[in-house]
C-alpha cells in the first residue's frame, strides 16, 4: 500500500505530506512507517514523521460503542429480529401497517434494518423501532407466524433470543439516550466542509466526562456498558504519550482554547501532575514545530545574491520565471514589518505572543479560518503552521464515502432496496462504465426485435 501511495504522490508531483488519516488496521501502521521513510528520502518529512499518522476518530468511536452494545445483546437482537420479520415480505409489512392503524401509531417513519457491524445503523434502527412499541405488542393478533418467528433466533452467545419483553424497550430507550451523543459526534467528525481537528481533543474530553457520568448511573446495564466502553477508550486515548501531538496542537491553535483549555482538560483526564507534564511536552513539541516553520519561511524570505539573480535572469526570460506567489510576498512583507517593530528576534516570539493574549469568547458561529486569515499579518509564520494543522481531517469517512460504490447506489430515497436489487444496480453500472467492451445499441435493438418476433 505504501508503494501505491508513493506512486500516486510521484504521479501527482506531491512530495510534502503533513499527515495521513487512516483507520486502525494494523496494516496501516506499517504503511505509514514505510511512507515516512520515503518522505525522509525526499527530505520533506516534517519533525521526522512523529505526527504523520492520524487515527480515524470515527473508527475508534465505532470500536468503543461496539464493545458497549455487547452488554445489551439480547435486547438488541430481539428488536432486530422483529424488524427483520416485518421487512422480510410485502405481506408482513401490510399486516404490520394494519396493526399500526389499529393501535393508532402516529409515527410516519419507516422501519430500517441495521448492519450489526455498524453501530450507528443499529442506533437508527432502535430509534425508529421504539416508536412502534404498541404495534409490535399487538402484531401477534394480526400475524399468526410472528410469535413462532421470535423464538427461532439466537443471540451472539448462542442462547435463544426469545420473544420481546417489556424490559427490552426500557433497555432500548436507555441505549438510545446513551448513544445519541456518540451518534452526533460521529456525524460531526465525519464532515468535510468545515474544520474538524480543532475540536478533536475537546470531543475526546467530553466523551470521557460522558462515560464517567454514566459509570455513576443507577441503571445496571448502563453502568456495565459504560465500563466496557471506558476500557476501549483507555486503549486509544488513555495514554497521552502515545497520542498524536497534533490532537493537542490543533486545540491550542483555536483562539477560543489556547493552552488554558488544553492544560485544564489534560489535568481532568489524567490528573494534575501528569496533566502538567503532558502539557509541557505539547508546548515543547509545538515550539519545535514552530521553529521548523520559522526556519523554512525565513529562508524563503531571504533575498537572493546578485550572482544568483543574474544567473536566473540569463537562464530564464519567460514570464513563468518571474512569477512569485502572492502569499509568499505577503509573508515576506509581514515578516519584515514585524522585525522592524520588535527587532530581529520578533518572529521567534510569535508563538509566545499568541499564547499570552486573551482567548476569544466562545461562540458556536466562530469561524476559525477567518480568524487566522484576519490575523495573518500579526502572526505570519504561525498562521502558516495553523493553515497546515487545521487542514488535517480527523476522520477518513469522507474519503471512504467518495470511493464507495454503495454510496452511489443507496441514498436517503433508496435505502430500502433488497440486497439482490442493489447487486443488480452495482453490476449494471459497472458494465455500463466498462470502456473495453462498448455496448452496441443497434445490436441490442436487433436482438430485442428478434425476441418480440
Amino acid at each position: 500500500m505504501a508503494k501505491a501511495i508513493r506512486d500516486c504522490l510521484l504521479e501527482w508531483k506531491l512530495d510534502k505530506v503533513f499527515t495521513i488519516t487512516v483507520d486502525n488496521a494494523s496494516s496501516n501502521d506499517v504503511t505509514v512507517k514505510e511512507l515516512s521513510k520515503q518522505l525522509d528520502m525526499w527530505k520533506t518529512n516534517m519533525m521526522s514523521g512523529k505526527h504523520l499518522h492520524v487515527r480515524c476518530m470515527a473508527h475508534i468511536l465505532n470500536l468503543i460503542v461496539q464493545d458497549g452494545l455487547k452488554e445489551l445483546d439480547a435486547s438488541v437482537t430481539r428488536v432486530r429480529n422483529i424488524v427483520r420479520y416485518v421487512r422480510s415480505s410485502p405481506a408482513r409489512t401490510l399486516k404490520f401497517k394494519q396493526c399500526c392503524a389499529h393501535v393508532k401509531v402516529e409515527c410516519t417513519k419507516t422501519l430500517c434494518l441495521d448492519v450489526p457491524t455498524r453501530w450507528n445503523s443499529t442506533y437508527l434502527m432502535l430509534d425508529t423501532a421504539q416508536h412502534f412499541e404498541k404495534a409490535f405488542d399487538k402484531l401477534h393478533l394480526f400475524d399468526d407466524g410472528f410469535s413462532a418467528y421470535q423464538c427461532s433466533h439466537l443471540c451472539e452467545d448462542g442462547s435463544s433470543a426469545g420473544p420481546l419483553e417489556s424490559d427490552d424497550w426500557v433497555n432500548v430507550r436507555n441505549v438510545i439516550e446513551f448513544l445519541a451523543r456518540f451518534h452526533e459526534l460521529t456525524k460531526k467528525v465525519s464532515g468535510s466542509r468545515y474544520v474538524t481537528c480543532n475540536s478533536h481533543f475537546e470531543d475526546v474530553s467530553e466523551l470521557y466526562c460522558h462515560l464517567k457520568m454514566c459509570l455513576a448511573s443507577e441503571d445496571e446495564h448502563l453502568r456495565k456498558m459504560a465500563q466496557q466502553m471506558q476500557e476501549k477508550f483507555k486503549k486509544y486515548w488513555g495514554e497521552p504519550e502515545k497520542m498524536n501531538k497534533m490532537i493537542f496542537i490543533a486545540s491550542v491553535l483555536d483562539p477560543r482554547n489556547k493552552f488554558e483549555y488544553v492544560e485544564g482538560a489534560l489535568e481532568e483526564l489524567f490528573g494534575e501532575e501528569k496533566g502538567k507534564k503532558i502539557n509541557a511536552k505539547v508546548y515543547a513539541y509545538m515550539n519545535s514545530l514552530f521553529g521548523e516553520y520559522l526556519k523554512k519561511y525565513s529562508t524563503e524570505s531571504c533575498p537572493q545574491s546578485p550572482s544568483s539573480s543574474t544567473s536566473s535572469n540569463n537562464t530564464s526570460n519567460t514570464p513563468s520565471g518571474s512569477v512569485i506567489s502572492a502569499s509568499k510576498i505577503r509573508t515576506k512583507l509581514s515578516l519584515k514589518k514585524q522585525k522592524e517593530d520588535n527587532g530581529s528576534g520578533g518572529a521567534k516570539s510569535e508563538l509566545d505572543k499568541y499564547i499570552s493574549e486573551e482567548q476569544e469568547p466562545f461562540s458556536e458561529e466562530f469561524d476559525i479560518l477567518s480568524w487566522w486569515k484576519t490575523h495573518a499579518l500579526r502572526f505570519p509564520i504561525l498562521s502558516e503552521l495553523a493553515r497546515d494543522v487545521l487542514a488535517i481531517p480527523i476522520s477518513s469517512v469522507a474519503s471512504e464515502c467518495a470511493f464507495s460504490t454503495g454510496g452511489s447506489i443507496l441514498d436517503s430515497f433508496r435505502s430500502s432496496l433488497t440486497p439482490k436489487c442493489v447487486q443488480a444496480l452495482i453490476c449494471v453500472q459497472d458494465w455500463l462504465r466498462e470502456e473495453k467492451n462498448p455496448i452496441s445499441v443497434e445490436e441490442g435493438l436487433k436482438y430485442l426485435e428478434e425476441l418480440d418476433l
